[in-house]
């Protein structure tokens, strides 16, 4: 069963974390077992000091949700080492079913692939190759074991040979003729119970006599083997066989695919698909990090269907969502800001309500369905909302955020007053992180009017931090501008204390013009009594680009 991963934006505050953490539990508790909290982006200072303070773990991070070549490949490798005979690897094949094998070595590093179609050229080989259907590259040890034979005798039995195999079928006068067209110490003799044939072979000092059928040869014959070093076999098997397993005693080293397609575990696989789909190849390694075969993915595998789906979290716009999100299926969405341009393939349960959390969302579930709250979820619930909500003094705050938060109090032990004191006091990103890094931490992108833009907000205890930073803020604001393309990137710094912002724009000049708050100096803007991106600045945003529209500037 794969896990439902439930999760907030690419920049994640407190409420995205708390809410995805809080509603994972609330789908565990009725019914949804594999619900996992997910994120996918860094957690912050803010959210650090929530999450110890309560002792809980961050959420599984997932940078990525698109199908991954791991999510098809098949796990179980059956493979064969280099000294794995081809008789060995065509057993293994058959049982298993499969048309190809990797040739592993001790650090599971794949050496070359070993196939049916390769074997089958080395068996069959062509007409202007039919001298190669003779030959046997192998060690008499493993003619041995792969013709179940008894060895009666043996000189240097490890050494791999290039051997010429020769059928002693014919009378002893047209075997005799036939000897001396070869290398006798190359020559693998493979007879029956005909004794000439076996004291020529045995004088004439081949490499080796392999008896077949099973057959017992007189004890003279064995002797005269040792005075002259020949190996001496019992095949089990008729000549036919024996001579067709003798070549099946080479080594799969010598059948490998040296050039072949590999993937590693993480790749697209929409990217690996395309890949394979220009390859001979029927099957590919799958490679971890570190270079080991921990999987193979056949052609096959790309038909197989990838079961993972998504419950977002405090966003509803793929723009915001984890990367992949529109790869895969999402069954339920539970927000509060605006309406996006998602789409879905089927109905889905989607809540998107007019409040000032989405902690908040999720706390009503709970009263709603009459499940029990854990106290650490109703902390983390109760964290949630009166980061967003500024402890109910934001403008998106409704009577329904009171209503929850004072039972949040209630089942948590918590006094939200003075918990939000210590939330805002428990980190500055202006203060712990680079520019470079701040700007982006809760930061949105947004489209209206085919105008690609940007909306950060950082919430702060004072000014204080922003002004000795300033210069290097704005220059991290411009660059990030830049670096996206968008129209405009604005950062709104909220004080609080005092409920109230500087707004910070970096973009057109055109659009400047049209904001009409106080300007500190160029594209700084002061916002009395503006804390909300989501119910004062972004329609206000919005309202100036309608005006631009409206003036014929874009």
């Amino acid at each position: 069963m794969s896990e439902i991963l439930v999760i907030g934006h690419r920049n994640p505050d407190t409420d995205s974390i708390c809410s995805a953490l809080g509603y994972a539990e609330f789908k565990r508790r009725t019914g949804m077992a594999n619900a996992v909290a997910a994120r996918c982006g860094d957690i912050n200072d803010r959210i650090d000091f929530v999450l110890e303070t309560f002792g809980v773990q961050p959420p599984k991070f997932v940078s990525d949700v698109s199908p991954k070549v791991r999510d098809v490949m098949e796990s179980k490798v059956v493979s064969v080492n280099r000294e794995t005979t081809v008789a060995e690897a065509i057993s293994v094949m058959d049982d298993r079913k499969i048309r190809v094998l990797p040739i592993l070595l001790p650090d599971r590093s794949c050496l070359g692939l070993v196939s049916v179609f390769k074997m089958g050229h080395f068996f069959f080989p062509s007409r202007n190759r039919l001298v190669d259907s003779r030959k046997v590259v192998a060690s008499i040890r493993n003619v041995t074991k792969t013709l179940d034979a008894k060895m009666l005798f043996s000189t240097d039995p490890e050494r791999e040979d290039e051997l010429i195999l020769m059928i002693g079928a014919m009378n002893l006068e047209s075997f005799a003729k036939r000897l001396p067209h070869y290398p006798h110490e190359k020559l693998l003799v493979v007879v029956g119970d005909r004794r000439e044939i076996q004291e020529k072979a045995i004088r004439s000092r081949v490499r080796a006599v392999v008896v077949t059928g099973g057959l017992d040869v007189d004890p003279d014959i064995l002797e005269f083997a040792k005075r002259n070093e020949v190996c001496l076999l019992i095949s089990p098997h008729d000549s036919v066989t024996t001579a067709t397993l003798c070549r099946a005693a080479i080594t799969v080293e010598h059948m490998l695919h040296e050039e072949f397609l590999a993937f590693q575990d993480d790749m697209s696989l929409v990217d690996a698909e395309r890949l394979a789909a220009a390859s001979p190849d029927q099957a590919f390694p799958v490679l971890d990090s570190h270079g080991r075969t921990i999987g193979i993915l056949s052609k096959s595998d790309f038909l197989k269907k990838v079961n993972r789906q998504l419950i977002l979290v405090d966003h509803n716009e793929l723009s915001q969502a984890v990367r992949g999100a529109d790869t895969v299926e999402i069954i339920e969405i539970l927000d509060h800001h605006r309406i996006g341009s998602l789409t879905t393939s089927q109905p889905i349960l989607f809540r998107n309500e007019p409040v000032g959390s989405t902690s908040t969302i999720v706390a009503e579930s709970f009263i709603r369905e009459g499940i029990e709250m854990p106290k650490t979820i109703a902390s983390l619930l109760l964290a949630g909302l009166v980061s967003d909500t500024l402890n109910l003094t934001s403008p998106t705050t409704t009577s329904r955020d009171a209503h929850v938060l004072k039972k949040l109090e209630e089942l948590s032990g918590v006094d939200a007053t003075a918990f939000t004191e210590k939330l805002f006091a428990s980190g500055s990103v202006l203060i712990s992180k680079p520019a470079v890094q701040a700007i982006t931490t809760d930061c949105k992108e947004y489209v209206e009017m085919d105008k690609e833009f940007s909306v950060a907000q950082i919430e702060e205890v004072g000014f204080d931090q922003f002004y000795k930073r300033k210069a290097e803020v704005q220059k991290a604001l411009n660059d990030y501008r830049s670096s996206k393309d968008y129209y405009f990137s604005a950062l709104l710094i909220t004080d609080v204390v005092t409920q109230s912002s500087i707004l910070i724009i970096s973009g057109n000049e055109k659009f400047l013009k049209e904001i009409d708050y106080p300007e500190l100096e160029s594209g700084l803007y002061e916002l009395a009594g503006v804390v909300s991106r989501k119910k004062q600045l972004l329609p206000y945003l919005t309202h100036c680009l309608e005006e631009m529209r409206h003036e014929g500037l874009i």
